[in-house]
């Protein structure tokens, strides 16, 4: 399994992403507007984020966001199943037990995931911890 950590501001461009399917790992650790927050979840389902997981501050509005955002490339028309994108926010779990899901469970119906990203919204990068951390709970020690 793939995973990288990606550290992403309003004060910060987007980073290209390319196309192949992907779970997403939000932690948000930052609050931000509303507008830069559907900006990024429609960056996300435009990459091919099929799975994300949103943690941290209003992660239940992170998770609201990429369902509109799935919802918005197809208007009116049925999702197709390879192309809808499964989301769960967690409130009231440690990122540890956020990680571990990622790692162990979160699987999409109908297309294979291999590559998770890390996408962490917050003042100052932390890719070693969070990664790390990721390490850790694939091994079984996060959940």
């Amino acid at each position: 399994m793939e995973f990288e950590y990606l550290h992403i501001t309003p004060a910060k461009a987007l980073p290209e992403l390319g196309n192949k399917p992907f779970r997403a790992v939000i932690i948000a650790d930052m609050t931000v507007d509303k507008v830069w927050r559907e900006k990024v979840a429609t960056w996300l389902v435009s990459s091919g984020c099929l799975y994300a997981l949103a943690w941290g501050a209003a992660c239940e509005a992170w998770h609201d966001a990429v369902d509109w955002a799935n919802i918005s490339v197809f208007s009116i028309a049925p999702i197709p199943d390879d192309h809808h994108v499964l989301t769960t926010w967690h409130p009231d779990e440690s990122l540890s037990e956020v990680l571990w899901f990622a790692g162990h469970c979160a699987s999409h119906p109908t297309v294979e995931l291999k590559e998770t990203r890390l996408i962490h919204v917050a003042e100052s990068a932390q890719r070693s911890e969070a990664l790390e951390a990721y390490r850790l709970s694939l091994s079984g020690a996060g959940g």
